[in-house]
C-alpha cells in the first residue's frame, strides 16, 4: 500500500499513514480472533454443561477451536491458509459433533477469502465441508448417519452463504469501481485546470514581456539622443509590468492566497481590446478594432479565450511578423462569436510550412486549444499578400437565459 491521498482505500480517505492503516486493520483482526475463539470454546463449554448426553468435547476439539479463531488474526495476510486451516480444524473427525460452534471460524475465513477474490478455494471449501459433513453420501437417511432434510438443508444454506458472500463481493468492486472513477475524474480535472493555468501565464506573459522587451529597447537607444522619448517607454514598461503582476496575481490566485489589497483590473475580455491595442501600439504594432453583428452578452468562458486569442495574436505580429499594422474583427453571429486578426507583416520565409510563423512557441497550439475546449475552431496561416491571418469560431451554446439577462 502506498501512501498516497490518492488511493481509494478507505482508512486513507479518513487521513491515516500507511503505518496507520496497518496497525488498525491489525487490532481489528485481533478483536475478530478473540471474539471468535471465545464464542467458540466459551459456547461449546456452555453447550457441554446443558446437554449431559451430548458427545462432550475434549481437550483435542477444544484444541482446534482456539486453534481455528486464533488463525483469523491473519486471514488478511494468508486468507487461503487460514481458510484451509479453520476447515480441517471443522471437518476433523468428530468435532462438528461435539462442537457446533467450529463452524463460525471457517465462516469468517470464508468470507475473507472471498473478498480477497479467491473465489476457486472459497468454492472448493464449501463443497470438501458439505463432503464431509453428509459422507459417504450413500448411507443418507440411515440410521446414525446424516438424513436427506439435513443434507438437502446443508446444500441450500452452504449455496445462500455463497450467494451473500458474492453480492458483497460485488458490492465491493462496484464501490471500489466508483471510488476508482471518483479519483479519475478529479485527476482528469486537475489536468485540465493546471493546463487552463499554463495557457493563461503564457498569454499574460509572452503579451506582457514581449511590450517590455520593445520598449526596453526603445529607452536604451533613445536614453542619451532623446530623453523624452526614452522616459515615454519606461513609462509604458512601468505600466505594462504592473498590468502583468495583476493578471499574475490572478491566475495564480486558484493556487494561493493572495493579497485582498492589491488593486484589480477587470477581469479579461472583450471589453479591454482598448487595452490590448494601446499595449500593442506601444509595442510598435497600430491596431484597429472592427466589430459587426448585434453585439450580445457573452458567457465568461468564451469572452475570456476571445481576449486571450486576439491577445495572442498580437504578441505573434508584434513578435514575429515584422509588421506595422494588425486589424480585428470582432463578429457576433447567430450562436458564435467570429474573431479574426490580420496583420501586414513579411511574406512567409521559404521553406516554412504554411500555417507556422516565424520564430518558434507554444501560442497558436495554445489558441487552438482554447478554441477547441469550447466546442470551436482555429486556423492560423499566413496571408497571400503578405502577413499572418488568425481566424476563430466560438460557439455560444453554453449561454443560458440567465447569463444573457446579466
Amino acid at each position: 500500500m502506498n501512501g498516497s491521498d490518492l488511493s481509494p482505500k478507505r482508512p486513507q480517505r479518513l487521513g491515516l499513514r500507511p503505518r496507520d492503516v496497518a496497525a488498525w486493520r491489525w487490532a481489528a483482526d485481533a478483536l475478530i480472533a478473540v471474539a471468535v475463539t471465545a464464542i467458540q470454546v466459551g459456547g461449546t463449554y456452555a453447550f457441554d454443561g446443558r446437554h449431559p448426553g451430548h458427545p462432550t468435547a475434549g481437550t483435542m476439539t477444544y484444541l482446534l477451536l482456539a486453534v481455528g479463531g486464533a488463525s483469523l488474526i491473519v486471514r488478511r495476510r494468508y486468507p487461503v491458509g487460514v481458510l484451509a486451516l479453520t476447515l480441517a480444524a471443522a471437518i476433523w473427525p468428530g468435532t462438528d459433533s461435539q462442537a457446533p460452534l467450529i463452524w463460525l471460524a471457517l465462516i469468517v475465513a470464508f468470507f475473507t477469502a472471498v473478498q480477497a477474490r479467491q473465489r476457486a478455494a472459497a468454492v472448493a471449501s464449501l463443497v470438501i465441508g458439505y463432503a464431509a459433513s453428509i459422507w459417504p453420501p450413500w448411507l443418507i437417511g440411515t440410521r446414525d448417519h446424516a438424513s436427506a432434510g439435513f443434507a438437502v438443508g446443508l446444500a441450500l444454506g452452504l449455496l445462500f452463504l455463497l450467494a451473500v458472500a458474492e453480492v458483497i463481493r460485488a458490492r465491493g468492486q462496484r464501490t471500489a469501481a466508483l471510488e476508482h472513477s471518483r479519483q479519475e475524474e478529479l485527476r482528469r480535472r486537475a489536468g485540465e485546470e493546471r493546463m487552463r493555468i499554463a495557457r493563461d501565464l503564457h498569454d499574460v506573459v509572452a503579451h506582457n514581456i514581449s511590450v517590455i522587451n520593445v520598449q526596453a529597447n526603445t529607452a536604451l537607444h533613445l536614453m542619451d539622443r532623446q530623453p523624452d522619448r526614452a522616459r515615454s517607454a519606461l513609462t509604458t514598461i512601468n505600466e505594462v509590468s504592473g498590468q502583468a503582476l495583476v493578471e499574475l496575481r490572478s491566475v495564480l490566485g486558484v493556487l494561493r492566497a493572495v493579497d485582498e489589497s492589491v488593486p484589480r483590473a477587470p477581469a479579461p475580455g472583450l471589453a479591454r481590446l482598448g487595452d490590448l491595442a494601446d499595449t500593442a501600439a506601444a509595442a510598435g504594432l497600430a491596431v484597429r478594432v472592427e466589430e459587426s453583428g448585434q453585439r450580445a452578452p457573452l458567457p465568461a468562458d468564451v469572452d475570456l479565450a476571445a481576449y486571450r486569442i486576439v491577445q495572442e495574436a498580437l504578441t505573434n505580429s508584434a513578435r514575429h511578423s515584422g509588421g506595422t499594422n494588425a486589424t480585428v474583427r470582432i463578429t457576433y453571429r447567430e450562436g458564435a462569436l467570429m474573431v479574426e486578426v490580420d496583420d501586414d507583416g513579411a511574406l512567409r520565409s521559404p521553406g516554412r510550412p504554411p500555417g507556422q510563423p516565424q520564430g518558434t512557441g507554444s501560442g497558436i497550439a495554445g489558441m487552438t486549444e482554447r478554441a477547441a475546449a469550447l466546442g470551436g475552431t482555429l486556423q492560423a496561416c499566413p496571408r497571400p499578400g503578405g502577413g499572418f491571418t488568425v481566424r476563430a469560431r466560438l460557439p455560444l451554446h453554453g449561454l443560458s437565459q440567465d447569463e444573457g439577462d446579466q
